[in-house]
């Protein structure tokens, strides 16, 4: 049973937690529960994919991966073909396409939307919503995506930066940060539903010389 926590503006209002977590795969169809907008799966990644992921970071080009189609055989050859060392990359690569495999059977669609990317700055370092109806994020290597609990968010504070606006955190010590490696379903404001619960989360800081390793896989 879900309990309830309270928020510290108004200790007499109880707040359902929205998020799931947990070491099994089981966790991440719990997105489909109205009362859910993230479902995080933590691991651990084993080295075989850590040589891919590290010969990514090694490489002297940038590394900017979009795809649009069905997952499969013509995924995992656009892979080899655009990741450096790609003879390195066969435990990664084939983690990237069971994850899509993974997105198109859970969400019941014939294609998927990929991108994945070596960052050295913070893609999107303000807290905000999608607004597309559920997106997978996995960080490969570096700090993983923040996020807030919904006791948490002033949602007045959201959109476009004013002077007038609140905060958007009510209480900073609340932030979440997934780990290098978990996966997470985030339920947005496109989720019929779910449209003033949307997962209010950031990019992380990232300090000067460091790098992140980001896939994020959209149903299409």
């Amino acid at each position: 049973m879900m309990t309830t926590v309270q928020r510290r503006d108004s200790p007499d209002v109880p707040v359902t937690p929205r998020h799931a977590e947990g070491e099994d795969i089981s966790i991440l169809p719990r997105i489909f529960e109205d009362d859910i907008s993230i479902a995080i799966l933590h691991r651990r990644l084993p080295q075989e994919i850590q040589a891919g992921v590290n010969a990514q970071l090694q490489a002297d080009r940038a590394l900017s991966i979009s795809w649009l189609g069905p997952p499969g055989d013509a995924l995992r050859s656009e892979l080899r073909r655009r990741l450096q060392d790609p003879d390195a990359c066969g435990a990664l690569i084939e983690d990237i396409v069971t994850l899509a495999e993974a997105m198109a059977y859970l969400f019941d669609t014939d294609s998927v939307g990929l991108r994945l990317r070596r960052l050295a700055s913070a893609m999107c370092p303000r807290f905000h919503c999608d607004h597309l109806p559920v997106r997978l994020v996995t960080t490969y290597h570096g700090p993983g995506c923040e996020w807030l609990p919904e006791w948490a968010v002033n949602r007045q504070g959201l959109g476009a930066p004013r002077p007038d606006k609140p905060e958007i955190v009510d209480d900073p010590s609340a932030v979440r940060r997934l780990g290098t490696g978990d996966l997470a379903l985030l339920k947005s404001s496109g989720w019929i539903g779910n449209e003033e619960h949307a997962l209010v989360h950031r990019s992380p800081d990232l300090p000067a010389g460091h790098q992140r390793l980001l896939l994020t896989l959209d149903p299409a």
